[in-house]
């Protein structure tokens, strides 16, 4: 018969199939999944400001954190031998969803990589004087505002254009001195 120091070292204690197992390896996801959430964290911190704007780090954060926790959990059912078919069938569904939402929302998505290409390669910023064509012909403004979807621009007279990324990020802009 083994010793419980015997079994320990031999890896048994620590086998998925055990509860002990089961214990040890739900608390090193958890913690896998809590430094990566501040790793995350700290990473997006050093880049705001310098980087990117509050609502983009907001945005990343909120997206980072959600795809972080949702591998901890299918990882650690495929781990635990019980809960293979689980997991399995957790990432069939995150597989079926992502094509979902993305065909559902693709327009709204094509916003949002447009939003995030505007604001790291900033071929302009807020404040800056534009001249762009919109439906009702060429317009002049300054841009008041830049998020992740649409960029505000106030016209001469007053008026605001709120303008897609997508349509920002496809179109010729003069930038007017």
């Amino acid at each position: 018969m083994m010793t419980t120091l015997e079994r320990l070292l031999n890896g048994e204690f620590i086998h998925p199939s055990t509860w002990f197992g089961v214990i040890f390896y739900a608390l090193v996801f958890l913690t896998s999944a809590w430094v990566g959430l501040r790793s995350l964290r700290l990473a997006l911190a050093q880049l705001e400001g310098s980087f990117l704007d509050r609502t983009s780090v907001g945005f990343l954060r909120r997206m980072g954190g959600a795809l972080i926790w949702v591998l901890a959990v299918i990882l650690y059912a495929n781990v635990i031998p019980e809960l293979h078919a689980f997991g399995t069938a957790l990432l069939a569904g995150a597989s079926v969803a992502s094509v979902l939402v993305g065909l559902a929302a693709q327009s709204t998505l094509g916003n949002m990589i447009a939003g995030l290409s505007l604001l790291m390669y900033r071929p302009f910023q807020i404040g800056d004087s534009v001249q762009l064509t919109v439906p009702v012909g060429v317009q002049t403004g300054t841009i008041e505002d830049l998020t992740l979807g649409y960029t505000v621009i106030k016209t001469q007279a007053n008026q605001e254009i709120v303008v897609p990324n997508s349509v920002m990020a496809s179109q010729a802009i003069i930038k007017l001195a």
